[in-house]
């Protein structure tokens, strides 16, 4: 059972918030709260699905290692974002590791219980869907960008992303990012110096401020200008 603070917070997670009544009862009586350790593994590549998550303090990245060692990162899952469903969708192994960047405390309905849901409720599909579709759109959105932009409007565009929760957030409430410049780089599939260029040049234009392991979005019409300067997204 959630403490109360953390249903409020739920509130404000766009999909959670458009649930009928009876599956968001579903999800605050179901749902088990988890205390992990920086850099704790929550589930790995190749892992059975256990059930779906939210964060609700702290921050996962989720990714991928190669067999050089290499780690991909392509999101950091901050409060309040859902993840881990795709697994239930297609009955697959999962595709990639959630690994905590920080302390934190995470949301997890077990499988189980979700699985229970959706053979009483087959309409809660409809709702799978739409969690598992919002992924995909901002998939379909960087796999555009990547062929059509530049490295600075990809920047600006990830960016927006990440502020509103990849679609989570009813609205961009902070205009503050939480991550390495490195982390960023790995997103953008280029290397941190490059980053490091582009941040700056956009600092000088008073549209951001950078400190250690924060970026500070000064101006978000600019950065939204910047993103979407040849597209319309």
């Amino acid at each position: 059972m959630l403490e109360p603070i953390y249903i409020d917070h739920l509130e404000h997670n766009a999909w959670f918030s458009q649930l009928p009544s009876m599956f968001k009862e579903f999800i605050v009586s179901h749902a088990v709260q988890q205390h992990f350790a920086k850099e704790q593994a929550i589930f790995r590549s190749g892992n059975s699905f256990n059930g779906i998550y939210a964060v609700l303090e702290g921050a996962v990245r989720l990714g991928y290692i190669d067999i050089e060692g290499k780690e991909s990162v392509a999101a950091i899952v901050e409060p309040i974002m859902w993840f881990g469903e795709i697994s239930l969708v297609d009955a697959q192994p999962r595709s990639h590791n959630a690994i905590t960047t920080q302390k934190s405390l995470i949301l997890h309905i077990p499988s189980a219980a979700i699985k229970n849901l959706l053979q009483q409720y087959p309409l809660f599909w409809y709702h799978i869907a739409q969690l598992t579709s919002q992924k995909l759109r901002f998939a379909f959105l960087e796999l555009i960008a990547i062929q059509t932009q530049s490295l600075t409007q990809r920047l600006a565009q990830r960016l927006l992303f990440i502020l509103n929760g990849y679609g989570n957030h009813l609205m961009i409430e902070t205009n503050t990012i939480h991550l390495s410049q490195e982390q960023l780089a790995q997103m953008l599939t280029c290397s941190r110096q490059t980053v490091n260029q582009e941040l700056q040049d956009l600092e000088k234009q008073s549209i951001l401020r950078l400190s250690f392991r924060k970026i500070e979005i000064l101006d978000l019409g600019k950065l939204h200008r910047i993103a979407h300067a040849s597209s319309d997204f």
